[in-house]
């Protein structure tokens, strides 16, 4: 007959010691049950007539209803865990009790005892009596770790850094627990089925040997929010991301104005990097000299930063490595900047996380300055260490804009939309030094005359009889100048090369320079990249106010000529007028016309000026009017925007409205480039007209004949070309044959740089802390992966998992903190995780085991151990990993003990004096039989009952015991 669920589950061996459940079902088996509690855990039911009025009751609705489910009311405190109740089924009933006290009775501490008390509440009367069935487990503790290791490296007391734990420099974020984050192992031994008659357990004597235990389970008991340090650096830099103070309300107190003799700590970060003998022969401002000048606004007071000089100094060479004298620089930083490289299993996952995150490259100059920043706030002052560090480097910033210095660490070329918005800003500036840099060496080096880089062979011997009447040097300079201006792609490399080497170099190439024209005879000249060029900015900006004085009275001119041209009768006669005229021009005077005049010539129309800005010939193409090749001209690079630059652009656009005048405009607005190309076109191609344009600048809408060849070029343009008012067409008709060098630019870069030295100075130290979030989680997953070694399928889970809310959080249009304390919380279980199995491998080390296949079976024991309870160990103490688990036992109880390793302790060691095991921390019993109750003649029922004891903490029994309700 087939026993009702409540008794199977009962008499159920595969329901003994769950590794986590309800402690009901852990002290019945049961899968299913009902608890009454009280609302509020103060109204406990202590009473015993109250007790038996409940079970009563709960009697009487069972039987009513006649559910088989078992009830149970938890009686006394709440903590104590104590439960009565009752199951009523047809034919039989079910009573259920627990008893807790605190300590066991020294009677029945053992099996023996235990034994005796089953069989005495049974009270059956039958003989011979039942057999009872015994399942046993022993619990065992380990503490301590004979090979376990702190998990962070003893402080570099040599270091920047000093004493702090896990910090070695301002470079490396710190990763990993302070502390073990395993706190103990639990060896659980057990025995699943015994009959009472096969084992002896009482006072005196025990059968219950750990090693012949037929099945062990290890349980990991971890360290409760163990205090990582890359989750708590983290955390407390996003607090700053809260506060509402500016700089100037928290250094308020430590800025003053300074004398022009007055030096500080601060300003003189600097001095003894960029400040080399050299210095004191020539009147040169070094780097620290900008800088305290520049730093005299918001002075620091000696003393009283909250980061000091000698700090300061090691950041700032942190952040910008070029500023450091070449004889100061070792083969260690070289070492240690290939060592910052991880070399893990993940580095294609590093080299690719820049696309997946809108962030910045890993190895730019905002990753280092987010971890400097990290750090500071951490031990050098907290949000005011913070602010200092910003203001240096928005000094720094404006000191490199002024003279001409580019910004290491920033990848050279337009604002990357696809990196985070501050990464963008120093792009920006990092273009507009460069447009800095290129803009003064052309004005510098012109001389009134310059050459197109490429010239057909026939016009080469009249530019070598040229060159021998003039200075080569500037000519050559010039050519190169323009082949910059041109926005070439070699030019970034080449000019982010120069301006490291100008850093470094420039008072000797002073110095060279000098001696060389005091030998020639030649006065000299401040040098363009002279660090101080204050007079020559001043120069340029007033040259720009005469170049665009000249452009009006050119553009008068023009007005004026081409008045005389519509006096003309016939346009066709002066395009022959012209073409006799070019063709009986000798090939040296054409040269010299392709020679750019200075800024006080005027300019023709675009048929009878002197071509002007060409950079080469566009191929075979030739101009439809005439038999000159076409050339391509010196155009003026596109401006770079930054996102939030596309954005305002965009809401100016939309402003405008859809009315005719706000169309015009907005095409006016989109097509300046055009007009400036179209300006530098006619310029370069005297006589050309819109078709030649189309057909170099944009060749899909000039449409070729069937009868057409390159000798004879027959076409027309594309329909949309052909509208009446379209944007080209007038563009062209308002475009003027000026050349790039002397149009209006484009790209302000000193407006631009204006704008972007003006958002970086007005940003709150809040402000920082968000604008840096996407690199410091960058940062933070880098560390991460580079950290993880493990081979363990969850921690390689929470990566991917990392990766894919980061990447979504940083590409956000709106970036919000609270998203971002999520993946601080994310990173710091992730951290947790990578601790833990850390630890764990440190633990268990595979060097324990000899054989591979106990290699691979340990490391899958350790990974399970990370997301698994209850972990059961294949072979018990037989196998690789139970042996292991001996041996940390073994080698724990000698150190307990005191017990040496050395020759002479062999046969002492080898003797039972020292067990393996410590005593069992706890013990649990579970007996259960099947006997007629309560009399002899009543129907055979199941029977169970649970003794759990806890060393020093409790004793609890937990029966469950069965009645015949009919023959009683």
């Amino acid at each position: 007959e087939a026993l009702p669920t409540v008794m199977a589950d009962m008499m159920s061996l595969d329901n003994d010691f769950p590794s986590k459940s309800h402690c009901l079902s852990r002290w019945f088996g049961l899968q299913e049950f009902v608890v009454i509690t009280p609302s509020q855990s103060s109204a406990a039911i202590e009473s015993e007539s109250r007790i038996k009025i409940l079970l009563s009751s709960v009697s009487i609705a069972l039987n009513n209803t006649g559910s088989p489910v078992p009830v149970f009311i938890q009686i006394q405190q709440y903590w104590r865990q104590m439960f009565s109740g009752a199951c009523v089924l047809p034919g039989s009933s079910i009573d259920f009790d627990v008893i807790h006290l605190k300590t066991a009775p020294p009677q029945y501490s053992h099996l023996s005892g235990l034994l005796d008390v089953f069989k005495a509440k049974m009270a059956t009367q039958v003989m011979p009596r039942p057999t009872v069935m015994v399942a046993v487990r022993f619990t065992y503790i380990l503490t301590e770790w004979h090979n376990s290791t702190w998990p962070q490296e003893p402080p570099d007391f040599s270091s920047p850094m000093e004493d702090e734990v896990g910090c070695s420099d301002f470079g490396n974020l710190p990763f990993g627990a302070s502390e073990d984050p395993v706190s103990e192992m639990q060896l659980a031994c057990t025995w699943p089925s015994l009959s009472e008659d096969m084992i002896v357990e009482n006072q005196n004597y025990s059968d219950l040997d750990p090693m012949q235990a037929p099945q062990w389970a290890v349980r990991i008991i971890m360290t409760e929010d163990p205090n990582c340090l890359l989750g708590k650096y983290l955390s407390e830099f996003l607090k700053i991301s809260h506060r509402k103070e500016t700089v100037e309300d928290l250094l308020w107190n430590l800025l003053s104005k300074e004398d022009d003799d007055q030096t500080g700590d601060i300003s003189q970060a600097l001095q003894k990097l960029t400040e080399p003998k050299v210095a004191k022969m020539y009147n040169i401002p070094s780097l620290s000299n900008v800088v305290h000048s520049a730093s005299s606004r918001l002075a620091i007071k000696p003393g009283q930063a909250p980061i000091n000089g000698d700090t300061l100094t090691t950041l700032l060479e942190f952040l910008f490595p070029d500023a450091k004298p070449v004889s100061e620089k070792t083969d260690k930083d070289e070492s240690e900047t290939e060592s910052d490289k991880p070399s893990t299993k993940y580095s294609s996952i590093i080299e690719d996380l820049s696309k997946h995150l809108k962030s910045a490259p890993d190895d730019s100059l905002l990753h280092n300055l987010v971890t400097a920043l990290v750090m500071v706030n951490m031990h050098h002052g907290g949000i005011r260490g913070v602010a200092q560090l910003w203001q240096e480097f928005v000094l720094e910033m404006r000191y490199r804009w002024e003279n001409k210095f580019l910004i290491s660490g920033i990848n050279p070329g337009s604002p990357n939309l696809g990196t985070c918005l501050l990464y963008q800003k120093l792009q920006m500036l990092n273009c507009c030094i460069e447009r800095k840099i290129k803009r003064e060496q052309l004005y510098k080096g012109y001389t009134g005359q310059s050459l197109e880089e490429q010239k057909d062979s026939d016009s080469e011997e009249a530019v070598s009889s040229q060159l021998t009447t003039s200075d080569s040097e500037p000519c050559a300079a010039s050519e190169e100048e323009q082949s910059k201006e041109s926005g070439s792609s070699g030019t970034t490399a080449t000019v982010s090369k120069e301006s490291t080497d100008r850093l470094q170099q420039s008072r000797k190439e002073q110095q060279k320079q000098t001696s060389r024209k005091e030998k020639e005879g030649i006065p000299a000249k401040r040098p363009h990249l002279d660090s101080s060029s204050d007079d020559d900015d001043e120069f340029f900006e007033c040259e720009d106010e005469d170049k665009e004085k000249d452009e009006e009275e050119e553009n008068e001119e023009d007005g004026e000529e081409e008045e005389e041209e519509d006096n003309e009768e016939d346009e066709e006669m002066e395009v022959e007028t012209i073409k006799a005229k070019e063709t009986t021009t000798p090939e040296g005077e054409e040269v010299s016309m392709e020679v750019s005049g200075t800024s006080s010539s005027s300019y023709m129309d675009s048929i009878t000026h002197k071509p002007e800005g060409r950079l080469a010939k566009s191929g075979d193409l030739k101009l439809l009017n005439s038999e000159e090749p076409l050339y391509i001209p010196i155009t003026q690079d596109p401006s770079p925007m930054t996102e939030d630059m596309l954005e305002e652009h965009a809401e100016v656009l939309a402003r405008l409205g859809t009315s005719s005048e706000g169309a015009q405009l907005r095409a006016r607005m989109q097509s300046a480039c055009l007009v400036s190309d179209m300006e530098s076109f006619k310029a370069a191609n005297p006589g050309c007209t819109i078709e030649d344009f189309v057909r170099w600048y944009s060749p899909r809408d000039w449409i070729e004949e069937d009868e057409s060849t390159k000798e004879n070029p027959i076409g027309h343009l594309s329909t949309r070309m052909q509208i009446p008012g379209n944007i080209w067409s007038e563009a062209w008709q308002s475009a003027k044959p000026v050349p790039a060098r002397r149009q209006k630019r484009l790209f302000d870069d000193t407006k631009e740089a204006e704008k972007v030295l003006h958002f970086l100075s007005a940003m709150k130290p809040a402000d920082v802390v968000v604008h840096l979030l996407p690199l410091l989680l960058h940062s933070s997953i880098v560390n991460i992966i580079s950290n993880e070694d493990s081979d363990v399928p969850k921690v390689k889970e929470m990566i991917e998992h990392l990766i894919s809310k980061s990447s979504m959080v940083t590409r956000t249009p709106h970036q919000h903190v609270r998203r971002y304390e999520d993946l601080v919380k994310l990173i710091t279980l992730t951290e947790t995780l990578i601790a833990r199995a850390t630890s764990l491998k440190a633990k268990f080390p595979s060097s324990l085991v000899e054989s591979s296949s106990g290699k691979e079976e340990v490391e899958k024991f350790i990974s399970d151990l990370l997301h698994i309870n209850e972990v059961p160990i294949n072979g018990g103490p037989t196998g690789p990993v139970g042996n292991m688990i001996h041996k940390l036992f073994v080698a724990a109880q000698r150190d307990l003990h005191m017990v040496m390793d050395d020759e002479e302790n062999k046969e002492e060691t080898s003797s039972n004096t020292v067990p393996d095991f410590p005593r069992p921390s706890a013990r649990e019993y579970i007996l259960r039989t099947a006997a007629p109750r309560p009399a002899p003649y009543s129907k055979s029922l199941p029977h169970k009952m649970t003794c759990s004891i806890i060393e020093g903490h409790e004793f609890r029994l937990a029966g469950a015991f069965a009645s015949d309700t009919i023959f009683q």
